[in-house]
């Protein structure tokens, strides 16, 4: 019963942050999407992981490990889905790269701080950064057919985890002033990540809903089966275990269905992909949380 209880408050949060958006939406309000999303994946996200990754009191080498885990769970779970886009004849550019990539950043950010602490947020940024890395390369060419290395330059996460690792791997710190400025930008990003997610889902026109169900709960099975086959082999500690289980296994993100409006590959269909993987992961997560903790 504790434990029901402890998942509950982890999880309600989340949740409750979202259906704001959602409910904003649906009362008619106006709520910007373009501009807060950029606001967010430009500044606040930045900031949130520049800092993390500066301040972070882990040991290097744990960050290290989990870094190699987060890659060879994030190809195995490539190898696997499109092997199975493949069997099941399904368009490559529409649904690889939805199955691929979760929702690290809006939904497993959060997550990983209500439930695994400060320590579990700092190992939840690693993870998310290198999710965000390969996307914006490996998923760009699944969903448009060409990748750009100018593209990955551009984005400012990219160039925040960058630094932050050479911050962390040289013991630099940043003065009070500029610390304690990025650090009050970066708590922006949570709240803002959560609200725009529920505005998004509340603005999706979804289709294919019999299918998304299907490959949804398929996602589902390879991201978790990967991510704990790749903690195990790298012998990952409670916390970071978690984490990785956690973070690859969110549901497909509404960036999926951007980047497939954006290259002409079937956006409702993706949709249907986002809409459906997120409310099951209302019920998903918390489960998964029940045996992580």
């Amino acid at each position: 019963m504790n434990l029901v209880l402890t998942v509950l408050e982890i999880v309600a949060p989340v949740f409750i942050l979202a259906g704001i958006g959602f409910g904003w939406v649906k009362l008619g309000f106006e709520y910007r999407l373009e501009f807060v999303t950029r606001l967010s994946m430009t500044l606040a996200v930045p900031c949130l992981i520049f800092t993390a990754l500066v301040n972070t009191s882990l040991d290097p080498a744990a960050l290290t490990t989990l870094t190699l885990a987060s890659l060879v769970a994030y190809i195995a779970v490539s190898v696997i889905t499109l092997g199975s886009v493949r069997l099941l004849r399904l368009h490559q550019g529409t649904f690889a790269a939805p199955l691929i990539f979760g929702n690290t950043g809006n939904l497993g950010l959060p997550l990983a701080l209500f439930a695994f602490g400060e320590t579990g947020f700092e190992y939840a940024v690693v993870v998310f950064a290198v999710m965000a890395i390969i996307s914006f390369t490996f998923g760009i060419w699944l969903v448009a057919g060409a990748g750009s290395f100018t593209k990955v330059l551009k984005e400012p996460l990219v160039w925040a985890t960058v630094l932050g690792a050479v911050f962390l791997w040289q013991g630099w710190t940043l003065p009070r002033v500029l610390d304690n400025t990025m650090g009050l930008i970066g708590q922006m990003a949570i709240p803002l990540m959560l609200i725009t997610l529920g505005v998004a889902v509340a603005r999706l026109t979804p289709s294919g809903i019999g299918r998304a169900v299907v490959l949804s709960l398929v996602k589902l099975a390879i991201c978790i089966g990967c991510a704990w086959l790749a903690a195990d082999w790298f012998a990952l500690d409670k916390t970071a275990f978690g984490i990785l289980v956690l973070q690859v296994a969110t549901p497909v993100a509404v960036t999926s269905y951007m980047l497939a409006e954006k290259y002409g590959a079937d956006a409702q269909s993706v949709a249907g992909l986002v809409v459906v993987s997120t409310v099951m992961s209302i019920g998903a997560l918390p489960l998964l949380l029940a045996v992580l903790l």
